[in-house]
């Protein structure tokens, strides 16, 4: 346990980390707008050029998305150990810091002003961000097996990707909350398609719709507690990029909940519209009405 401990966060290339325009890869603010512009033209690109050479018929991808779903299932799991052994150790390093004004829970939520994006939380955050173009992979596999180009999916990764920049870029509170439920979720639903993938049998409810309204609402009760400790314990880190931070959550709750909603009514209608099982036979020419009434007894 103690080695794991070690390389998840004691390791020096871990604890030395500093987010840095010059060093850090992906760190500036035009990789993040170009990255995001050139996601959004190759996924609208694929589709009208799918659409034109091979019309609604799928694409053969083999294993390649069990892959993807393995290998980020198991990313997102030493995630969450990652950033939780680092919080902790962080917590026990710079306590003596901020002890006489927060507790370690309120320290998770509300990083003390003047915070630096450097040290073991933030390298997972770093972690955290390179992985988010890892998630960009899931919409290309769309297109190419349904042929259709999603304005929720495209919307939602590319806010996720530009929130997980603000984290780095402003050091911003609410992060290491954000990212251990994000993990857990992620770790759970990449895992589900993994199994289903290989021909695992499927769970009845939708089991990937309601881990993303779980996340959400995780994500709810952490903008509050951050609003709360802000104004309780004199000021959080980061509080400005958090303020456009909530806009764009409040964004990807409000399509989400729109697409949730169309989809529950439109099963509705569609459930009205199909006879139940039985009626068929019930209304066959040869079922005569004193078989039904026998039925019915």
């Amino acid at each position: 346990m103690q080695s794991v401990k070690y390389w998840l966060s004691e390791h020096p290339r871990i604890v030395g980390f500093r987010w840095s325009h010059i060093q850090s890869w992906g760190s500036t603010w035009s990789f993040l707008f170009s990255s995001i512009a050139a996601y959004i033209v190759t996924a609208a690109f694929l589709h009208l050029f799918l659409l034109l050479i091979r019309g609604r018929r799928p694409v053969p991808l083999g294993p390649i998305p069990a892959l993807h779903s393995l290998a980020m299932a198991l990313i997102s799991v030493l995630i969450f150990f990652g950033i939780l052994f680092s919080a902790a150790g962080e917590i026990r390093d710079t306590r003596w810091f901020w002890r006489r004004s927060k507790t370690p829970l309120q320290w998770l939520f509300c990083f003390p002003l003047g915070t630096r994006p450097s040290g073991r939380v933030f390298f997972w955050s770093y972690v955290f961000y390179l992985s988010r173009f890892l998630h960009l992979f899931r919409t290309y596999f769309r297109i190419l097996r349904r042929r259709r180009l999603a304005f929720f999916q495209v919307f939602n990764q590319s806010i996720l990707l530009c929130m997980t920049y603000l984290w780095l870029e402003f050091s911003q509170s609410f992060q290491v909350p954000a990212i251990l439920s994000m993990t857990l979720v992620y770790s759970m639903v990449y895992g589900y398609r993994f199994w289903t993938a290989i021909g695992l049998p499927s769970a009845c409810p939708p089991f990937v719709i309601h881990c993303h309204m779980l996340l959400l609402g995780c994500n709810l009760v952490w903008h509050f507690g951050v609003l709360f400790l802000h104004f309780l314990k004199g000021g959080c880190n980061g509080i400005g990029a958090w303020v456009f931070n909530s806009v764009l959550n409040a964004l990807i709750l409000f399509f989400f909940l729109n697409f949730y909603v169309k989809k529950h009514l439109s099963r509705k209608y569609d459930a009205s519209l199909v006879q139940p099982a039985g009626s068929e036979i019930m209304d066959h020419p040869q079922f005569t009405v004193k078989e039904k009434k026998k039925k019915n007894a």
